[in-house]
């Protein structure tokens, strides 16, 4: 591979690297690193040996892994769908879904005789006895000459039939070189790893990182690096889902608008999303000139303006070519959409109503450096609180008209279901089973919007179920959780499937137009953020500075970090990302050790949390009970303990002396069920807030019985969940607590502290200043259990 080529800006050549700071620039010698020429590979700073791997005995027989971003992504891919043979059957079933919705389609619109069919022309059978003179499917069908003459006919389908068998062949290629690709990442799990292929499933990815980072030591995959760290890899899979998430943090995509008579809306669907992508990291002419490397001239702040008028220009070429093809992707959704939802919606006409976390959500809630099997398990357990939320809001005129319209729907139904029973005859008149379906989604509609009587909800604490979960929330819906207003920006992430169905098939016509019109404007933005938010790691290349989890750099003083961040307001991360995004890191990766800045705030923290747990104790007494009761439920009784009572007397957390003289604050709850989790678990090591040199002592919260019915991974995973969970809402009421304070919370820290309020005017007072404050793979789920138990809570 060719090593790393020297830029304009004074970019190291041979045998030099970047520390993390694009400031400050260090040189290393080449003798620290093995250096392996080859003149057709590009290759990252700090990566130019990208890897040779030389197999000798038991390593087997991959060798020259250059790009070492698409072999831990693909590690991770073959990890998270199951192996090798469920990748095989996906893709092939994938491309055979594909020819079936084509040739059907072709079937229905060319090979049927619909006036046969429908019996608006009588067939000539005066050769066949009665009794077998019914119309069968045969006659309905045209002779297969018949047909094929038909389609010929027709150039414009023969066009269409022609593209599709194109971009099928493209497709086939794909999934054959995908294939062989991972055939081999399949033979690295078993030869190297040491994890046979039947096994994959009983190990977790926590594990197989772990394997990862200690094949490293031995066989030194990334040579230009002594040591591999969970922060490395998450690097190399994430590097352009941070840098995503990031633009959507500093609300630099523009997927927010105010329409006539609908007001603010969001709009970002996978379409949008996949040409982004296609744009910025992708594309022949991306920023990025591989999957490691920014083009060297995006990194010069003097070429700003002629690199933000090439990139309008290209998304309006992109837009253009978008709109060239809308008939086609057009197409295409409304077919699929018909053949995957006709179905559904006649056998539960209410999964229309159930929800689903919108694309835009999954990018505004979606922690730094968090990979996409940890973002689905956390919005999965937030998926109920957030459903009792949004359904804790009734109109009681919508209320009036769906009970009288359920009524008269119900009504006919009835009647004709009565008919039914009694003589089958009845389902031969005319549309008789359109009016059955019809009257049964109207029915079902009419349902949904009619509350249930005996159903008491208190908005305020389903939204900080909903905040324990999803770990962001805008600082505006503090004490607002009851206004409509939080209720539709809350909907923008937690969106209808119908919703989700519809933008979708509207996607093709509007995605054109927000590449043309709305996002040219962003450019120059665009331009600055990757220059000023793109740094150089030793041995990954250039990603997202955001994904460092750097507080010095880019922590907000009111999230916990004043005192210790440089950060302006324009480098800040908006909501707490960063401090919030290095917690949960922390936690899910808990033999990771931070660099000395978030070391700082992480000690900082546990600091606080001693503080505030100081007057009650450890909660350990409910923390057992939790853990050791059914292992779903064990983090939503954990947070039930914590929210339900102010004086928590009822949860056990508060000693029986102090219960009625000591107050206790959600935020001093939360800290005494953390300062009890943050005793190290059996096989989990030093946690995230504890030094690893005086782990604190282990306290027996979980029994052997309990151990013994859990595997390990299960365990850490339950653990993991719930402190992230108590983190989430143990810094979100300090941050609540520093704004209602007229002095700074840590600077105040000897002054006597105040009972933390969920609600108050200082919450309603900061609500028009951040009234623009920006909430935030489109790809559909399996969702069918999830959406059964939805529309049983609807009803």
């Amino acid at each position: 591979m060719r090593t790393s080529r020297h830029l304009d800006t004074g970019t190291p050549g041979h045998g030099d690297t970047w520390t993390w700071d694009t400031r400050t620039r260090g040189a290393m010698t080449e003798a620290e690193y093995h250096r392996v020429e080859d003149p057709e590979e590009d290759s990252p700073p700090g990566e130019e040996e990208l890897l040779l791997h030389v197999t000798e005995g038991r390593q087997g027989s991959w060798h020259h892994i250059k790009n070492l971003d698409d072999f831990f992504t693909k590690i991770y891919h073959f990890h998270q769908k199951n192996g090798f043979a469920c990748m095989l059957l996906s893709d092939l079933f994938e491309l055979g879904q594909f020819v079936f919705v084509v040739a059907f389609s072709a079937f229905l619109l060319c090979c049927v005789r619909y006036d046969v069919l429908f019996a608006d022309r009588p067939l000539n059978r005066s050769h066949v006895p009665p009794e077998r003179s019914k119309v069968t499917l045969p006659d309905a069908v045209l002779p297969a000459p018949q047909c094929a003459r038909r389609i010929a006919a027709s150039g414009w389908l023969v066009f269409l039939l022609a593209m599709a068998a194109l971009f099928w062949l493209c497709r086939l290629l794909k999934v054959l070189r995908g294939l062989l690709a991972y055939w081999d990442i399949r033979r690295f799990y078993g030869e190297a790893l040491r994890i046979p292929a039947g096994e994959l499933c009983n190990y977790s990815w926590q594990e197989v990182q772990a394997r990862l980072i200690a094949l490293q030591r031995e066989q030194q995959l990334c040579v230009h690096k002594r040591e591999l760290t969970e922060l490395d890899i998450h690097h190399r899979i994430l590097r352009f889902s941070n840098y995503t998430v990031a633009m959507v943090n500093k609300s630099l995509l523009p997927v927010r608008f105010r329409l006539p008579l609908l007001g603010p809306v969001v709009f970002l669907t996978q379409g949008l999303h996949y040409n982004l992508e296609l744009l910025l990291f992708r594309g022949p002419g991306a920023l990025f000139l591989n999957s490691w490397s920014l083009r060297p001239q995006y990194k010069r702040a003097g070429e700003r303006l002629a690199l933000a008028r090439r990139l309008a220009r290209s998304t309006v070429l992109l837009g253009a070519a978008n709109l060239l093809l809308c008939p086609l992707v057009l197409v295409w959704q409304l077919l699929y959409a018909f053949f995957s939802y006709a179905e559904v919606l006649r056998r539960r006409p209410g999964v229309l109503g159930t929800r689903r976390w919108s694309l835009y959500g999954r990018l505004y809630l979606r922690h730094f450096n968090e990979l996409q099997h940890e973002l689905t398990a956390r919005l999965g357990r937030g998926h109920r609180p957030a459903t009792r939320y949004m359904n804790s809001f009734a109109s009681p005129v919508l209320a009036v008209l769906a009970r009288h319209v359920a009524f008269f729907a119900g009504s006919v139904l009835a009647v004709l279901i009565a008919l039914t029973v009694y003589d089958e005859d009845v389902l031969t008149v005319q549309h008789i089973l359109t009016a059955i379906t019809l009257l049964g989604l109207l029915l079902t509609v009419a349902r949904s919007f009619i509350p249930d009587e005996h159903s008491v909800q208190c908005p305020e604490q389903l939204l900080q179920r909903v905040l324990a979960h999803t770990h962001y929330m805008p600082q505006h819906w503090q004490g607002s959780a009851g206004a409509a207003e939080t209720r539709t920006e809350m909907a923008q992430l937690f969106q209808y499937k119908a919703v989700f169905i519809l933008e979708e098939l509207l996607s093709p016509i509007l995605t054109p137009l927000i590449l043309i019109f709305a996002l040219p404007s962003r450019a120059l933005d665009i331009v600055d953020f990757f220059r000023n938010f793109t740094v150089e790691v030793v041995g990954v290349g250039d990603v997202c500075s955001f994904a460092q989890l750097d507080v010095r750099r880019h922590g907000n003083p009111q999230w916990l970090s004043e005192g210790q961040t440089e950060a302006s307001v324009y480098q800040r991360a908006e909501n707490g990302k960063t401090e919030l995004s290095l917690m949960h890191f922390a936690i899910s990766n808990p033999r990771w050790q931070p660099p000395p800045h978030s070391g700082l705030f992480l000690s900082h923290v546990k600091e606080r949390l001693q503080r505030d747990a100081a007057p009650h104790g450890p909660a350990e007494g409910a923390l057992r009970a939790s853990l050791l009761g059914d292992g779903s439920a064990a983090p939503d009784a954990l947070l039930t303990s914590v929210l339900a009572h102010p004086l928590l007397a009822a949860s056990g957390l508060v000693p029986r002396d102090r219960r009625f003289t000591q107050p206790c604050s959600t935020a001093s709850a939360a800290a005494s069920v953390l300062l009890s989790l943050s005793s190290p678990l059996p096989g989990r090591g030093h946690g995230p807030l504890e030094s690893p040199e005086r782990p604190l002592p282990e306290s027996p919260v979980l029994s052997e019985s309990r151990l013994l019915s859990l595997s390990r991974s299960a365990v850490l995973a339950e653990v993991a969940s719930a402190e992230m969970s108590l983190h989430a809402i143990y810094i979100h009421e300090l941050h609540l607590q520093q704004q209602q304070s007229p002095v700074g919370l840590w600077a105040a820290a000897g002054a006597p502290k105040r009972p933390s309020v969920t609600t108050g005017s200082a919450a309603r007072a900061s609500q028009h200043e951040l009234r623009e404050m920006p909430l935030g793979g489109w790809a559909e789920e399996d969702e069918e259990d999830e959406d059964e138990e939805e529309e049983q809570t609807t009803r």
